[in-house]
């Protein structure tokens, strides 16, 4: 069997980890506004002198002209449209969206305020402001709301957030302009002034060498949404068009290996190029041939060579796009290629692709390895640099797994969340008619290298592959309805063919089932919680756990624990807080709290409406785990749940045949 992984995220070490971060939280910031940059790079080619209408803007400009006769626009500025967009919208839209993945939709009116601070307080596109800004003014929203968090009085909430937020906002504001515009400012500047050398120098070539092993590396989000994006659009602003967008959103370099390995490579790697190839330069995913330079790194020489080239023509033709291409597809690239660089912009894609196509060539027929290069494990080890599963990577290596007889869900502590993604997994894999694949759950720590594959959270990954590094690994951080339990039915399909004699839905395992009275007594359940932060709405399910006499107290401080490690959000609205392995001592009986929000509550960026508190002491709990799993699988059986208004429909609800 192929030790493949396919995985979300796992968690890494070092300066490399922390720059993937940086560059993470800034794509993050930036991608959901694409669609803004793509809008500003149309209305730029038509507004501006440039422009594709520069015949039509220049009888605007003119007061005679019979535009200015038709309708009195004589003093209107063709590319008036352009500035304000660029400087105002941009930005407060990057700063917002910063903002809101720190402290929801109040860190992003926070943070959109205090970019306007630097937005008006530095004479460049201030897109580095609000990359900074905008997470400063969530994460200080987040702290302030922290600090009285449960202590206002009731009617005086709406009064406290609002002035608190206004008062932050312009405090923010004010330094923003002040302080962090004239840094940013002159951070600008310098960077600019940095390109212009390069760029006179004839020296803006050399880019190539850091930026292709940094694409393979991950870390080209740091560098393409820190810098060139910036400096891209300042340049673009005054020029109509800059060649910084092109230096890493080339699909030319990325399609000259996979074309080699079309020619000259071998088994897997060669059948699966020609498809690898076609994603990659018509649906921009780049990282499709990440796994083919980690098979033989010295490929990474081609690459370098035909970035260098495709920037070496972008420079002599002196084209350039007029935004961003994202992702970097050729359609994106020609749909933002400046007018008059149209020529430049495809000479640059094929010399860059025939270039690294000639070197990549003569290193794979020369290559001396008599083995099979490993696309699977190249990819796998793509997918750990990465963080998280990739979804064009993986249909490289579909086929190259064996049959998979036995799953193992496992989390730290194995009661919790295994149970419960095991469970809906284990239904998904019985109903697709796979009844002889076993699927359980376990805590890490129990885990033994006798599994065909390995699900787990994302952040545990890691240490699962340590203990069971024979298995193929899937990392979700969804327990209900995460996308990655298709993938495993549809892998299932392709390993293990189709069992027609299996049943739809084979016998559940044995379990004894305790009296529902004693797992989840009426005064566990709470239909109001008052919690607003995930910590707290853990302290509250936790409080009941301890009033029943189901666990110790030190079992809460175990909750926490666990969640500091990895979120315990199930999806669906559904999070079920519980402890760790070690502290299972702390357990007295199996026990379960409910507690119902009007509001969802934060919980590591995911909306939890209901928080299900889980103390687990043997094997028992595990039919009511299968039950709450299939309740919140259902809409309508999630809705009665809003619904209900005693804490006996919730119990009728949850331990429902």
């Amino acid at each position: 069997m192929s030790h493949a992984t396919i995985e979300d995220a796992a968690p890494r070490t070092g300066v490399r980890v922390h720059v993937q971060k940086l560059g993470t939280a800034l794509s993050n910031m930036v991608m959901p506004n694409i669609a803004a940059f793509i809008a500003w790079g149309l209305i730029t080619a038509l507004f501006i002198e440039q422009g594709w209408l520069q015949g039509i803007f220049s009888q605007l400009k003119d007061p005679d002209g019979w535009v200015a006769k038709i309708g009195g626009w004589g003093a209107y500025d063709g590319a008036g449209i352009v500035g304000p967009m660029i400087t105002f919208l941009l930005p407060i839209l990057i700063g917002y969206t910063g903002g809101r993945m720190i402290h929801g939709n109040r860190g992003a009116v926070v943070g959109a305020i205090a970019t306007v601070g630097v937005v008006t307080g530095a004479d460049v596109p201030m897109f580095l402001g609000a990359m900074i800004m905008g997470p400063l003014g969530g994460w200080c929203m987040k702290k302030l709301d922290a600090l009285w968090e449960g202590k206002i009085r009731p009617g005086f909430e709406m009064l406290v957030d609002n002035f608190s937020a206004g008062i932050l906002g312009m405090i923010l504001a004010i330094f923003g302009f002040f302080g962090i515009g004239p840094i940013v400012s002159a951070f600008t500047r310098a960077a600019g002034n940095a390109v212009d050398f390069l760029v006179e120098n004839n020296m803006l070539p050399l880019t190539s060498i850091l930026i292709e092993p940094a694409k393979v590396l991950f870390l080209n989000n740091a560098i393409n949404h820190g810098v060139l994006t910036p400096l891209g659009t300042t340049q673009a602003l005054e020029t109509g068009k800059s060649i910084l967008f092109l230096l890493e959103a080339n699909p030319g370099p990325g399609l000259g290996l996979l074309l080699a390995y079309m020619v000259f490579g071998r088994g897997v790697a060669r059948a699966s190029a020609p498809g690898a190839a076609i994603i990659q330069f018509f649906g921009g995913i780049h990282e499709i041939y990440f796994p083919y330079v980690l098979m033989k790194p010295k490929l990474i020489i081609a690459t370098i060579l035909g970035g260098m080239t495709g920037v070496f023509i972008n420079v002599l033709f002196g084209s350039g796009l007029r935004a961003p291409a994202a992702p970097g597809s050729i359609i994106a690239v020609y749909a933002q290629t400046a007018g008059g660089s149209f020529l430049g912009v495809t000479l640059s894609v094929l010399g860059a692709a025939g270039v690294s196509f000639a070197v990549a060539s003569l290193l794979l027929k020369t290559d001396r390895a008599s083995d099979e290069p490993d696309l699977a494990a190249a990819t796998a080890e793509m997918e750990a640099m990465k963080g998280r599963k990739s979804s064009v990577a993986g249909t490289l290596v579909a086929e190259s797994a064996g049959p998979i007889k036995s799953i193992v869900f496992a989390c730290d502590a194995g009661m919790g969340s295994s149970a419960m993604g095991a469970s809906v997994l284990r239904r998904k894999i019985q109903q697709a008619g796979f009844g002889d694949v076993k699927v359980t759950n376990s805590a890490i720590s129990n885990l033994t290298d006798n599994y065909d594959l390995v699900v787990s959270h994302r952040d545990l990954t890691a240490r699962a592959r340590q203990r069971t590094g024979s298995a193929v690994h899937v990392s979700v951080d969804d327990f209900m309805g995460s996308p990655r339990y298709d993938e495993i039915v549809e892998q299932l399909k392709r390993t293990n063919g189709t069992d027609d004699a299996a049943p739809a839905i084979a016998p559940a395992e044995e379990v004894a089932e305790p009296t529902t009275d004693d797992v989840l007594p009426p005064s566990s359940v709470v239909l109001g919680g008052t919690a607003r932060t995930a910590a707290d709405a853990i302290d509250e399910a936790g409080a009941l756990l301890v009033a029943a006499g189901a666990v110790e107290q030190a079992y809460v401080d175990a909750m926490h624990e666990r969640e500091s490690s990895v979120s315990t959000y199930m999806g669906n609205g559904l999070a079920i807080p519980h402890g760790t392995n070690e502290a299972k001592d702390c357990i007295r009986r199996t026990g379960l709290s409910f507690v119902r929000y009007a509001e969802p509550i934060d919980w590591n960026g995911k909306p939890a409406e209901f928080v299900v508190g889980i103390a687990g002491a043997g094997k028992d709990h595990m039919a009511l785990l299968t039950r709450i799993a299939q309740v919140f699988l259902k809409p309508d059986e999630v809705a009665r749940l809003r619904q209900a208004t005693t804490a006996e429909e919730i119990k009728a609800i949850l331990m429902a045949s």
